[in-house]
């Protein structure tokens, strides 16, 4: 049983920064993994916003290029999300999200096997 925990979601005003995590169990390793976050406000569509695909190539939506990095520590089973220069826009709960085939890392998408319960971002102007 594939369970992600996501953790580091908070409150933070623009311009600011977090760090989001997520530690991956049930897997015995997540190196060869499709993973990704995703986002959702209430009221809008869910919507991809980075991924790291089998290879380890990082993807981003256009809203958050050089303000959003994904990264993960394969020895802890973690999956990271930094974000920097914070905007209003960005508040929405995050969640992390893994699959075994990468479609959803190529399209950056929302469609994966797996996703946790979500952290909430807020960010205040």
């Amino acid at each position: 049983q594939v369970q992600l925990v996501e953790s580091g979601g908070g409150s933070v005003q623009a311009g600011g920064s977090l760090r989001l995590s997520c530690v991956a169990s049930g897997y015995s390793s997540i190196s060869t993994r499709c993973m990704g976050w995703f986002r959702h406000t209430p009221g809008k569509e869910r919507e991809g916003v980075a991924s790291l695909d089998t290879g380890g190539s990082p993807r981003y939506r256009d809203s958050v290029k050089g303000r959003f990095t994904i990264s993960k520590d394969n020895a802890k089973h973690s999956l990271f999300l930094t974000i920097d220069n914070a905007k209003p826009e960005d508040t929405a709960m995050y969640y992390c999200a893994a699959s075994d085939s990468n479609n959803a890392c190529y399209a950056i998408g929302t469609i994966y096997t797996y996703s946790g319960q979500g952290t909430q971002v807020t960010v205040s102007s």
